[in-house]
């Protein structure tokens, strides 16, 4: 498979399985993974899952907008982009999302893939998510358009 469809099926499947069982993400980390969530480091496989299945809300439903992927490194790794919406249970309005993440290839290795990822969200609907020099950021568009503000995250 080319490294888009790769990222494509590994975004569907981790985005269902945060909507419908988080607990079932650990197995997508490694003890060495870290998240870096609204500025909050979390390291490790363990801690990452707490995080993610201790959040204020239990039901949510992502809509993806992008997926795009470039190589990282020479093992075959890739850096993925994620962007969409995020629809919370009882909420009238939808979040926007971004998301960084970086795999790590498992083949020929006997360690499972890696989702080191940076994780935000958006609530103005005014920001459209860049991704420049791997750095995860916001740029925020003028009334006219013509000027960018780059706000990093």
């Amino acid at each position: 498979m080319d490294p888009d469809s790769v990222s494509k099926a590994f975004v569907e499947h981790y985005y269902s399985t945060f909507d419908s069982n988080r607990s079932g993400l650990a197995n997508l980390y490694q003890d060495g993974s870290m998240l870096t969530f609204e500025g909050q480091k979390i390291m490790g496989s363990a801690n990452i899952v707490a995080k993610l299945t201790g959040l204020p809300f239990q039901q949510c439903q992502h809509q993806i907008s992008t997926v795009d992927c470039q190589p990282s490194g020479p093992a075959g790794g890739m850096v993925v982009f994620v962007s969409g919406n995020l629809q919370l249970a009882g909420e009238q309005h939808v979040l926007k999302f971004s998301q960084m993440l970086k795999m790590l290839s498992a083949l020929n290795s006997n360690v499972p893939p890696d989702a080191n990822s940076s994780r935000k969200l958006l609530r103005a609907k005014r920001y459209f998510p860049l991704e420049l020099c791997l750095k995860l950021g916001i740029a925020n568009r003028t009334q006219t358009g013509s000027q960018l503000n780059l706000v990093s995250l």
